[in-house]
């Protein structure tokens, strides 16, 4: 029960008002009472926190905390991808030849992720990875290869879950919600980061414009809810280092070009 009511104060719920309210608490002092039990329910661990636990003033501060430099090792090989966040593999592989993939038994086209069959082309039978945020993750999301950005657009305007009970009840939710992507040109080919915001709020924050993509650097966080997808280019000595369900921490290598 506990944990139910904290995922709703951090996912928000499928009624644009409530999710109005939960905001408006979660964002506010009155939610402080609230930091420790959530702290306990999800086992965070305190220990990597930039600030003990008493420095933040609301539920959502928590959320979106930093943590200690040195908490993360990113491999550093020129000829990896590491995993941009913490969270869970919820789906990895190979992009079908008509472009679409199983999440969680829902089908879900390329084309509507990207926006556009265009887009969309430059990943064909490309490889792809969703990570999947609970509650109890980190969520700052880093660049997971050296690189450049070549485009960086918002997409979508309609928000369900992201979690289990979204996915069986919302129409797409991934192609649907509110969504930013970051394009990057790398030494092996494209990569799109897709960021999938939360329930009826934009809740995707950017820290930086610039189009510089130094793997493993913080350039952003999701204040609430979240998915990320990488879509990755086609290359035939490319294959993914990590099996499907597998708790993963940023800058741990999740695939690697062979060279």
């Amino acid at each position: 029960m506990k944990k139910t009511l904290f995922k709703y104060f951090v996912e928000l719920t499928g009624n644009p008002v409530a999710s109005s309210l939960l905001k408006s608490v979660t964002t506010s002092r009155l939610s402080q009472p609230l930091i420790q039990p959530f702290s306990s329910t999800y086992r965070i661990n305190e220990a990597e926190m930039e600030h003990p636990i008493h420095h933040y003033n609301s539920l959502q501060a928590l959320f979106t905390r930093q943590l200690k430099e040195g908490s993360r090792q990113v491999d550093v090989a020129s000829n990896t991808i590491v995993s941009p966040v913490d969270g869970v593999l919820s789906g990895v592989g190979k992009i079908n030849a008509d472009q679409a993939f199983l999440i969680k038994n829902h089908q879900y086209r390329l084309n509507d992720i990207m926006g556009t069959e265009k887009k969309a082309a430059t990943y064909k039978d490309g490889y792809y990875y969703i990570f999947y945020l609970s509650p109890s993750h980190y969520h700052h999301f880093h660049y997971p290869i050296d690189g450049k950005i070549v485009g960086r657009y918002a997409l979508g305007g309609v928000s369900y879950p992201v979690n289990n009970l979204g996915l069986r009840l919302g129409q797409s939710p991934f192609s649907t919600n509110h969504r930013l992507i970051s394009e990057m040109s790398t030494a092996f080919g494209n990569v799109a980061i897709v960021k999938v915001g939360a329930l009826n709020v934009n809740s995707i924050q950017l820290n930086s414009s610039s189009k510089e993509c130094i793997k493993g650097q913080d350039f952003g966080y999701f204040s609430f809810g979240s998915t990320v997808i990488l879509f990755i280019e086609n290359h035939p000595n490319f294959t993914p280092t990590v099996s499907l369900d597998t708790e993963v921490r940023m800058g741990q290598t999740v695939g690697e070009w062979i060279q």
